[in-house]
């Protein structure tokens, strides 16, 4: 078997268990549990750079003021998309945050369209308007647009968007984005701490513990994931990438007890629908280029 699929499988399937970790740590309010993410995120990073002596890269960055704003405007999507997820998650809306994550693909083209003058094919307007009406058919329902969702699936597609366009790789484009983010997490901290309103502080050992795996847990599935995309094609990424909601929504469901009824069925069912429909498409154009080339 190709390492790349086994890679993708880790990362996402890590991904997908993501819930059951920030639950564990329900106890920390959201704000400060992104700040430790944070803080903690760039500490591992450092070591792995360290221990591969992956650094000169660093300077002429610092330098490039044009790749340093658009990593500053990463750094600010990627926070607000994981300030939204971590309070969804103890909030009681895993569902609702698994559905951003399956309406992500579709935003990503819609971006391509929109900001990198991609072509769409007719099957992929099709699973665009098919998504759409699943997005209409639960806010007509619940009185109200799915938020969670569409910030989740929004900041990451505008987050994915800025780093298809900047000439970095997984690791060193983490470790700009949290050296950008850390001083944040650190006037944040400090603050809260002075207030003796910190949390981590008056934490068990196993907890303290716990938040500081957020390093470790946040950079290893996205090295992952980068070791997979260099590996197998991106249509194989992109079907890959499922897994990640599905598992979010079957914790939510079956072990957190999340309410799934007729209502949720018929809106995520039009989205679920809509992803087949973008899948095969992508397979299909796939299986045609190869025999293009092979002819």
């Amino acid at each position: 078997m190709n390492p790349g699929i086994l890679y993708a499988f880790a990362a996402f399937v890590l991904w997908g268990l993501f819930p059951i970790y920030f639950k564990t740590l329900h106890q920390i309010p959201a704000l400060e549990m992104l700040a430790h993410r944070m803080a903690w995120s760039l500490l591992f990073v450092i070591a792995v750079l360290v221990v591969r002596r992956h650094w000169r890269w660093f300077g002429p960055t610092l330098r490039d003021r044009r790749l340093l704003g658009r990593f500053v405007a990463s750094a600010v999507l990627l926070s607000a998309n994981w300030g939204t997820y971590i309070w969804a998650v103890n909030a009681g809306h895993i569902v609702e945050a698994s559905l951003g994550y399956f309406i992500n693909p579709l935003i990503n083209v819609l971006f391509g369209y929109a900001f990198l003058r991609e072509r769409l094919r007719p099957l992929q307007w099709a699973a665009v308007a098919l998504a759409t009406a699943g997005v209409v058919w639960l806010t007509w329902q619940n009185g109200a647009p799915p938020w969670i969702s569409l910030a989740l699936a929004l900041t990451f597609g505008g987050y994915a968007l800025l780093r298809k366009t900047a000439q970095l790789g997984a690791l060193e484009g983490l470790a700009l984005e949290t050296v950008l983010l850390f001083p944040v997490a650190i006037v944040y901290l400090t603050i809260v701490g002075l207030a003796g309103e910190s949390h981590f502080t008056h934490a068990s050992r196993g907890l303290q513990l716990l938040l500081a795996a957020s390093g470790p847990i946040t950079a290893i599935p996205l090295l992952l994931f980068g070791a997979a995309a260099r590996r197998i094609p991106l249509s194989m990424l992109g079907l890959i990438q499922y897994v990640t909601p599905t598992l979010q929504l079957l914790t939510g469901v079956l072990i957190y007890g999340e309410p799934f009824g007729a209502v949720h069925a018929v809106g995520y069912g039009a989205i679920w629908v809509a992803l087949g429909v973008y899948s095969l498409e992508g397979v299909r154009s796939l299986v045609a280029a190869r025999a293009r080339r092979a002819a």
